[in-house]
């Protein structure tokens, strides 16, 4: 009788904790937000698609999401690459913007222009966005803009911009150096060269979190997109995603401690900026989830990242050089003196994994066309001049 009640005892404490696992792991596959199912999954979104953040992958993770649920996105109009960047956006910058009422899914690069982006996106819509430590975001645009920004051509380094800034950077080249200071600050439609006033900084700030539901963090991405994932109720493969637009090692500049400083405070209101959803991003990861919950879909999240890089890219997912690169379509855009990387498929892949694998890895400026194409069958397909097309 001892015995049986020992056994009892056991099997009951089994039970509960079997019952813990399938709970745990019915969360992580399931989308929730604040910890309970909320219905469909949201599908009218604002993407504010900040410069060298990291902005790449997840601007190919809506355009996956569109492609696979038949969504319109608001496309730029014609031959243009973006929705006419780095003047403040217009709606007659989307193609189709008269003959349809609204889209779906707007996430190309624009500067910030509330009231216009209200005349092409529902009144519902999702408005998220994505930082960087503005050091190594400036480190980056450096390298990437070094040809197009005059404020960085004439200068030999970023370490000899930084020491005299305002050498090289003129106030009267405006746009054509908006990558030079302050590039996030600008985006979300501010003045970049504005003084860093704390009333001024405070009240930007705050109309940033007015309109913006979540701000991502580009150094935390994984966190960030379990954190969208919940918001959205999007499922697990709707969020992972490969790095795209990355730069190879050799064209990333080491920064001495003092050039990080230098750095910090040329962009004080970019580093305002990023310090404030920093500690935002954290704080709600902290009340939606807290860290063991976290850990779990960080975890789960990689999982199916390395999966699916098992089962897409060849070299067990090895980053390549463009003129590596097989398939001329899914070579990456090459800017200044970046060396942007990208990926080999595996051979032998079948017709339905090959489009599943392609779409993961599909650089940005052919996705664009892709979907152009598909969404304005009766206009002249995009042109990608580097692609020869």
């Amino acid at each position: 009788r001892y015995f049986r009640v020992i056994l009892l005892l056991l099997l009951a404490l089994t039970l509960l904790l079997l019952a813990g696992f399938l709970h745990s792991d019915l969360e992580l596959d399931t989308p929730l937000f604040g910890g309970q199912a909320e219905g469909p999954p949201v599908t009218n979104i604002m993407f504010l698609k900040t410069h060298k953040t990291a902005s790449s992958t997840v601007l190919n993770i809506l355009y996956r999401f569109a492609e696979t649920h038949n969504l319109s996105v608001a496309l730029p109009a014609g031959s243009r690459v973006h929705l006419g960047y780095p003047w403040l956006f217009l709606a007659r910058y989307v193609e189709g913007v008269g003959s349809q009422q609204r889209f779906n899914i707007m996430c190309n690069h624009l500067r910030f222009n509330l009231p216009q982006v209200q005349k092409v996106m529902p009144n519902d819509t999702f408005y998220f966005s994505i930082l960087r430590n503005p050091v190594f975001q400036l480190e980056s645009s450096f390298i990437y803009y070094k040809t197009y920004a005059p404020a960085f051509r004439g200068a030999p380094s970023l370490d000899a911009f930084l020491a005299s800034p305002r050498t090289f950077y003129n106030d009267s080249r405006h746009l054509r150096n908006v990558y030079a200071k302050n590039n996030m600050w600008f985006d979300f439609g501010f003045d970049p060269n504005a003084q860093c006033e704390e009333g001024y900084v405070r009240a930007r700030i705050a109309e940033v979190e007015r309109r913006f539901r979540l701000v991502l963090i580009a150094e935390h991405l994984d966190e960030s997109l379990v954190l969208l994932r919940r918001r959205l109720r999007w499922a697990l493969d709707d969020v992972v995603a490969f790095r795209l637009n990355s730069r190879s090692a050799r064209s990333v500049a080491r920064l001495s401690p003092e050039t990080r400083e230098r750095a910090r405070s040329w962009c004080a209101l970019d580093w305002r900026l990023y310090e404030h959803f920093n500690r935002t991003l954290w704080a709600q990861l902290r009340a939606e989830l807290g860290p063991r919950r976290l850990r779990g879909e960080v975890e789960r999240l990689r999982a199916r990242r390395r999966e699916l890089a098992s089962l897409c890219l060849q070299d067990g997912g090895a980053l390549k050089n463009h003129t590596q690169i097989r398939d001329p379509r899914l070579r990456p855009y090459q800017s200044g003196k970046a060396d942007i990387l990208g990926y080999n498929l595996r051979p032998g892949l079948d017709n339905q994994t090959l489009g599943v694998c392609q779409r993961l890895v599909m650089p940005e400026l052919q996705y664009m066309a892709r979907l152009y194409a598909l969404q304005f069958p009766e206009k002249p397909l995009k042109n990608i001049p580097f692609l020869g097309a």
